[in-house]
């Protein structure tokens, strides 16, 4: 089918490009392909599946399809664009930036997605504000399962979002949070590989409360996407993926932060 080769490509092209910008080393549990075949021919074969997938929609045979296309790529871009210059810059933003960067970013992709299937169908409902809730979703339980879950220090670098220097949804609220002590700050600043600071740094996240606070806005976009699922007249398959993406509440799976360093004897300003 045209647009599951449309999805695929641009996937693709996605994660080798993010996994150069981000100077990553594993995803899922596997060498990144640019620590393989080498960045020139990584970025070429990124572009060359964004090119194609370009020319699988306009084989859709769609006159808007193209322009569907070029407009949430656009907006995802955008995102991506604003998490880069945070980074690079080290500017901590607000909640309600990052939540706008997230939604043009992770939620731009499922935007995607629905409307270039609108095009061939009669179902004409607003998804705006599910894809919004779902961006949102994907992008906080991504933050969160990077610092907080024993799979995810499996199957990529342990706690790689503090190396990578990113504002990961915790990361602001505890530097938000911090008003005297800038620790996490500096942690963050340094790009350490340690990996005894970087449980330190979980172990401050913990003690500001930063997990917790996340913890439950992920409820809340839970219990949100599955209000407005139900709204557009339920999906057994919506259904399953939520009940899928709540696998970060399970317990044996949660990093034990009782092992982690204290951060009670380290103040700095």
């Amino acid at each position: 089918m045209p647009l599951n080769v449309v999805r695929h490509a641009y996937l693709l092209n996605s994660y080798r490009i993010d996994d150069i910008e981000d100077n990553s080393i594993l995803r899922r549990g596997v060498p990144v392909a640019h620590s393989i075949y080498g960045v020139p021919s990584t970025i070429n074969a990124a572009n060359y599946v964004l090119f194609l997938s370009l020319q699988k929609v306009q084989q859709l045979g769609h006159p808007e399809a193209t322009n569907v296309y070029t407009e949430q790529l656009l907006e995802l871009h955008r995102g991506q664009g604003m998490e880069i210059y945070w980074r690079d810059n080290f500017t901590c933003p607000s909640e309600s930036d990052y939540k706008l960067m997230t939604i043009r970013k992770t939620g731009g992709l499922f935007m995607l997605a629905i409307r270039l299937m609108q095009l061939f169908s009669e179902n004409k409902e607003d998804f705006t504000k599910l894809t919004a809730i779902l961006g949102l979703y994907f992008q906080i339980r991504d933050d969160y399962c990077n610092l907080s879950l024993k799979e995810y220090t499996q199957n990529k670098s342990f706690a790689e979002d503090l190396t990578e220097g990113k504002f990961g949804f915790p990361v602001i609220h505890a530097v938000r949070s911090q008003k005297h002590d800038k620790q996490v700050l500096h942690i963050l600043r340094q790009r350490t590989q340690d990996i005894e600071v970087k449980k330190y740094c979980i172990g401050l996240l913990e003690k500001l409360g930063s997990f917790q606070y996340t913890r439950e806005v992920l409820e809340s976009l839970d219990t949100e996407a599955r209000a407005e699922v139900a709204r557009l007249g339920s999906n057994p398959y919506m259904d399953m993926l939520l009940n899928k993406l709540l696998s970060w509440k399970s317990n044996e799976n949660h990093t034990n932060h009782n092992d982690l360093p204290s951060p009670s004897n380290h103040n700095s300003n």
